[in-house]
């Protein structure tokens, strides 16, 4: 069973704030500082990201080929947390504060786990 699979199997329920959206994410601190991801949070559960440059409009086709199972639930009102599981092999777990736009976090695998930050960058489509 692959990753999308095995997440709609579980009837975990998503956050609204989160599905179906596409969010960028520039990153503060961590091995991506200074750098912004654009991230697509599909209405069936996957993630899709890219690299993006902060000037340029949003694009549909993501540089990444693959598309990880994600979970994200509302913790408060304004806060998110989402995690997913790259092929590469990193965890990305993070809390989203909406009302801020600061996103705080972990990058892990097997082997480290790193703090990351960041903010919400322009606004969030869907």
């Amino acid at each position: 069973m692959d990753a999308a699979s095995a997440y709609r199997s579980t009837q975990v329920t998503t956050s609204e704030r989160i599905r179906g959206r596409t969010l960028r994410f520039a990153w503060t601190d961590g091995p991506t500082a200074g750098k912004t991801h654009e991230h697509r949070f599909h209405t069936d559960g996957t993630v899709e990201w890219r690299a993006v440059d902060p000037s340029t409009p949003s694009a549909p086709k993501a540089s990444i080929e693959e598309r990880p199972a994600y979970f994200a639930a509302d913790v408060g009102s304004d806060a998110c947390f989402v995690s997913y599981l790259s092929s590469s092999g990193f965890t990305l777990s993070l809390v989203v504060d909406f009302g801020t736009r600061a996103i705080v976090g972990v990058a892990s695998n097997e082997r480290q786990w790193v703090p990351v930050r960041g903010r919400l960058e322009g606004q969030a489509s869907g």
